[in-house]
Parts: C-alpha cells; sequence; structure tokens
C-alpha cells in the first residue's frame, strides 16, 4: 500500500480518522486525563502493521523481531556500567546482519561467483523500508550510548517509533530524539490539523499529478527507445527522470510530515529546493536531508569529519551512501561519483565561489546532478553505456520527432515543474504578508486559498489515479 494509492486514500485513512477519533474519547473515559494517549497510539500502532503487512505479510514479523531486539539492546545499553561499547556494537551488529542479509547477500554470493567462486546465490526478496526502519532503530541506539536520548521501557512505544506508517516504509529517516517526548505527550490543535492536510495534498499532488507523468515520460526515453534514442532524447528522458524522481520523494515526505503534523508528531524537513543549488554541495544539504544528517552525524564526525582524514572520511561515507540505496554497482558508483565531486568542491569552488556568478554556478550543479541520476537509472551497465554515448552525443541523431512531442505536448508539465522546484511557496507567502492586511479577513483569505488548493489538487488527483498503472513510490524499494 501506497499514500497514492485509492484504498489508502478513501478506505485505510477514513478508517484510521475514525478509530483514532474514538480511541481519544476512550483515553479521556478511562484515564480522566486529557493527556493519556493510550488508545490513540495502540490504534496508530494496530494501523501501522496493518499498512506494513498488507504489501509485507511475512516481513511484518521480521521487522517486529528487529524491535524487540533494539528494545533489548537498549535497555542493556542504559543499565551496562563498563560494557556500554559492547552493548552498543552488538546491538548495531544485530542491525547491520539483518540489513546485510536481506539487501545484500544475493548481491555478494553474485560478485563471488563472477570470480569463479562456487557459492549459492540466495533468492531472498527484499522487505519494503528495511533500509528506513533500520537506521532509525541504529540511532535510537546510538542517542541512547551518547544519553541524548533516555532509553525506551515500553516496548509498545519502540514499536510505534518504528513501525509508524507516515513515515515507516519510504522515511523521512525520523530520528527517536525528535519524537521522543511526543510518542507519549503530544497536543492536536486546529491548526496542526489543518496544516498538516494541506502538507498532504501538496505532497499527494507532486506525486500524482507531476512525477507520475515524468515517470512516463523517463520511460518512454530511457526504458523503451535506448536503440534509437537520440542525443536530444537522451536529455529530455534523463531531464524527465530528474523532475520525477524528486517530485515523487519529496512528495512522500510531505504526505509523511502532513500525516505526522495531524497526530502531533513533527518530523523535520526532508528536502529544501536542491534544483536550486549552486554547487554539489549544496545539493546534498537540500536533498534528502535526513539520511545526509544520519551519515555526518553517526559516521562522518565520529570518523573524524574535518579534523582529520577528511578525504577518506568523504569517500568513505559517499561510498556508504551509495550502498544504502541498492546493492548494485551502479548505486556504488553513484555515491563515488558525488563524493569526488564533493571532496574537490572542498578544495577548490567552495573557496571561490563568492566571485563566480550564480548563472554559472547554477548550471555547473544542473550538469552534475542530472549526470548523477543517470548513473543512478541503470543497474544496467550495458544500457548506461548506451546511454551516455548518446547523451553526450558520441551516438545516434541529434533530436528527432519524439523530443519535440515529450516537450511542447507536455509543455505546462515541464513550466509547473520548474516552477515548484523553486521556493515559490516562501515567495508567495511573503507576497501575501506584504499585500494583505493582518487580522479576520487575512486569515480567511488564507483560508479559502487552501482550501480551494487541496480540493483542487484531491480531485484532479483522483481522476489520474483512476485505471494508473504507474503509481509506485521509487524510494519505497531502497
Amino acid at each position: 500500500m501506497v499514500f497514492s494509492d485509492l484504498f489508502f486514500l478513501f478506505v485505510f485513512i477514513p478508517a484510521f480518522i475514525l478509530c483514532y477519533f474514538v480511541a481519544g474519547r476512550v483515553d479521556k473515559l478511562l484515564t480522566r486525563d486529557a493527556k493519556s494517549l493510550v488508545c490513540r497510539n495502540s490504534v496508530l500502532v494496530v494501523f501501522s502493521l496493518v499498512f506494513y503487512a498488507w504489501g509485507e505479510p511475512v516481513y511484518v514479523f521480521l521487522m517486529l523481531g528487529c524491535v524487540l531486539m533494539n528494545y533489548l539492546a537498549g535497555l542493556w545499553i542504559a543499565k551496562a556500567d563498563g560494557h556500554r561499547k559492547l552493548a552498543l556494537a552488538v546491538g548495531l551488529i544485530g542491525n547491520l546482519a539483518v540489513l546485510g542479509t536481506f539487501k545484500y547477500a544475493g548481491f555478494l554470493a553474485e560478485q563471488l561467483c563472477s570470480v569463479g567462486l562456487d557459492v549459492p546465490v540466495p533468492k531472498i526478496a527484499l522487505p519494503i523500508g528495511i533500509s528506513f526502519y533500520t537506521f532509525q532503530s541504529i540511532s535510537y541506539l546510538i542517542d541512547v550510548y551518547r544519553r541524548e536520548a533516555r532509553v525506551q521501557h515500553n516496548l509498545w512505544n519502540l514499536l510505534l517509533y518504528i513501525s509508524m506508517f507516515p513515515q515507516l516504509i519510504a522515511g523521512p529517516i525520523v530520528r527517536y530524539g525528535t519524537i521522543a517526548e511526543e510518542i507519549h505527550d503530544r497536543r492536536v490543535s486546529t491548526d496542526d490539523v489543518a496544516e498538516g492536510v494541506f502538507r498532504f495534498l501538496i505532497g499527494l499532488g507532486k506525486k500524482v499529478i507531476l512525477a507520475n507523468q515524468f515517470s512516463t515520460l523517463a520511460d518512454g526515453f530511457l526504458k523503451q527507445g535506448l536503440d534509437d534514442l537520440s542525443t536530444a532524447g537522451a536529455w529530455v528522458g534523463i531531464l524527465a527522470f530528474t523532475f520525477q524522481i524528486y517530485f515523487d520523494f519529496s512528495g512522500y515526505s510531505d504526505m509523511a510530515i502532513g500525516m505526522g503534523r495531524c497526530m502531533g508528531f513533527h518530523f523535520n524537513e526532508n528536502f529544501n529546493h536542491p534544483y536550486i543549488s549552486r554547487s554539489i554541495t549544496e545539493f546534498w544539504r537540500r536533498w534528502h536531508i535526513s539520511l545526509g544528517s544520519f551519515f555526518r552525524d553517526y559516521l562522518y564526525i565520529p570518523l573524524g569529519g574535518n579534523r582529520r582524514h577528511q578525504a577518506l572520511n568523504i569517500l568513505v561515507v559517499w561510498f556508504l551512501t551509495g550502498m544504502w540505496h541498492g546493492a548494485s554497482w551502479n548505486f556504488i558508483l553513484w555515491g563515488v561519483y558525488f563524493g569526488i565531486i564533493v571532496m574537490a568542491e572542498k578544495y577548490t569552488l567552495l573557496k571561490v565561489q563568492q566571485h563566480i556568478p550564480a548563472p554559472f554556478l547554477h548550471v555547473y550543479s544542473i550538469l552534475l546532478f542530472v549526470t548523477g541520476w543517470g548513473i543512478f537509472y541503470f543497474d544496467d551497465f550495458g544500457a548506461m553505456q548506451q546511454f551516455f554515448q548518446r547523451y553526450v552525443g558520441l551516438a545516434g541523431d541529434f533530436t528527432d520527432f519524439s523530443v519535440e512531442s515529450a516537450l511542447l505536448g507536455h509543455f505546462w508539465l515541464w513550466a509547473a515543474a520548474i516552477v515548484f522546484s523553486m521556493p515559490i511557496r516562501s515567495v508567495v507567502a511573503q507576497w501575501f504578508e506584504r499585500k494583505c492586511p493582518a487580522g479576520r479577513m487575512k486569515s480567511f483569505t488564507l483560508v479559502t486559498v487552501k482550501t480551494l488548493i487541496s480540493v483542487a489538487i484531491l480531485v484532479l488527483s483522483t481522476a489520474l489515479l483512476v485505471g494508473a498503472t504507474n503509481n509506485a513510490f521509487i524510494y519505497t524499494r531502497f
């Protein structure tokens, strides 16, 4: 089940809202405490397990086992005196062993076979969201070890943190410390619900109205027509994928943040308009912020950060960033590609950036991250080579009719993508603050505009989802 599924929108969410509302009433009746969240948290856990089991009925038990393992490891870390590092090491090894077995065992066996070793290749399906909930579990153990968060003594509450359906299968990676207090003490105002619903629908529009359409365009050039691909077609195809992956993943994050807000949870932002960046270093501060901050705080800084072996630390982090995205050489190559660029920028571009005109920096960044998405897209090196030969003009025609059709026939789609890749919302908000006088009329106008936008997005998205065959989120496979 995904957030942009009609069943999720019109069956799962209404059922959850009804049960969550009733649970809130029961909390007050049974405990006579307006602050009690026992029943509401129970409803959230049950619906989260149903949500995950809907597509992964077997692997829900794997997730439950991981929660129990991390619960026990957290208690051990908190209680141990002279063996806290050992307790942490055991917990980390347990999490990484589970992730490694399910995500990388088959890949490793294939590589051993390719060098002549007769090793059986296991056929293990990848559990949805395992990379995300494993990293959340790791953050919990490390934060408890560092005493930056208190250990969770209630297994049910830890299960809620790890299994919470808004961020379970594709992030953002929510650190335990971010919502530890909100698990048992949170308030939801009318403004929270209104803003959460609006944020959810903005994300739905990004996914259904923009990302799904660009997915069809990208696949038309990059999957179905490589043999006849022109140079212009390669660029149109990879630019379509560039917009697809941004609106797909940032849309999912918006929906997760919006649903969390409606329940009183405040997840950190995961995207900050990365396509307006003026360097690749800036790009990665704006893209998938939760993953970048995870590697920075739990790997890069402990390795030495900027203090010692900086270049090596950067390459290690980016090698592992590539591996995190998938058990395939193209992801590793993609990670190393960006690692080399980030490392090079620290010694060159970032020292003179203020002396270079902004348009040149934008073009430089666009060329590099679009090229990076070309590496990311193709897990077959033969297809990747074929694509890049056309991408740089070494093979194929320069252009063809399909390019003109993709650009002119979808003009408004491209225009919308460019506009909504920029911080248009903050610009409009600032304009609104200047033009509209404060008071009740301003609030009424703002509510009216947001309501009209929300209804339009929901209606159009629903129409596009009826009979849709191309609706999967890219990051659910990581």
